[in-house]
């Protein structure tokens, strides 16, 4: 069984700053692709920003220049640093992992931007 555990939501200013963390754990035998997505109420999920194991990166247009995603391979843990915030980012942040060639997804963590 494997777990995808994320951190680091919560309340910011816009303009402000949030670093989000997602770390698998159980019986991992290889990690492929991880990424971020989000979802507001009543809208469907979307993508954020991916990073494959060799580390090609995707972003969505609506973060390019602003976020920032990295993985650790040794830890099992991807990252999201998300820069010059807007309102408009408030939503559910959701990681997921292609994680023994399965797809995973974390429970989600709130991020809130106020204006």
């Amino acid at each position: 069984q494997v777990q995808l555990v994320e951190s680091g939501g919560g309340l910011v200013q816009a303009g402000g700053s949030l670093r989000l963390s997602c770390a698998a754990s159980g019986s991992i035998f290889r990690i492929n692709a991880m990424g971020w997505y989000r979802q507001d109420p009543g809208k469907q999920r979307e993508l954020v920003a991916t990073i494959t194991r060799g580390g090609i990166i995707n972003y969505a247009d609506s973060v390019k220049g602003r976020f920032t995603i990295s993985r650790d391979n040794a830890k099992n843990t991807v990252y999201l640093q998300m820069n010059s915030l807007k309102p408009l980012d408030t939503a559910v942040y959701y990681c997921n992992a292609d994680v023994n060639y399965i797809s995973s997804w974390g429970q989600g963590t709130q991020v809130t931007v106020s204006s």
